[in-house]
């Protein structure tokens, strides 16, 4: 028999893949959002980490290629609507910076679709539940990561 693991399960002969997904999410606006959606008890896929940081900003290229590296099937990045931002202007370095990714991990094989900025607010609980489910369906759409991982 074989064994049943987190990732991939066995259903009549056919294996189902479920992508391990990162989400960066930062302090002020969409963590806020990931939680409203949360305390409303929104119906949401469970196969995604968040990661909380102050900035969507802050969230440096290194972060997100070592995360594709060690075996994340797709990355979300989440930060304030453009103007919005606590820290005035991270989420416009992060708007010009996701573009040069794409194109950065597109080199690597990795479909850049796998990387995904979006803008939620913290009033957007609702928003930040549909960009998950629909963002989870487009990796599962697309299957496994290339690059593998740990």
């Amino acid at each position: 028999m074989s064994t049943k693991s987190n990732e991939q399960t066995k259903t009549a002969g056919y294996e189902t893949f479920e992508p391990r997904i990162l989400v960066f999410c930062c302090n002020w606006c969409s963590y806020a959002g990931a939680d409203l959606a949360g305390v409303s008890r929104l119906q949401m896929p469970s196969n995604f980490r968040v990661i909380r940081v102050m900035c969507s900003g802050r969230v440096d290229p290194e972060h997100l290629l070592k995360g594709f590296s060690l075996g994340a099937d797709g990355i979300l990045v989440a930060g304030c609507h453009p103007a919005d931002c606590h820290y005035i202007g991270g989420n416009y370095r992060t708007r010009r910076r996701i573009p040069l990714l794409k194109i950065m991990i597109s080199q690597f094989g990795l479909e850049p679709s796998r990387l995904q900025l979006e803008w939620i607010s913290a009033s957007e609980g609702e928003r930040f539940q549909q960009v998950i489910t629909n963002f989870i369906q487009h990796i599962k759409d697309l299957g496994p990561s290339p690059v593998g991982g740990v």
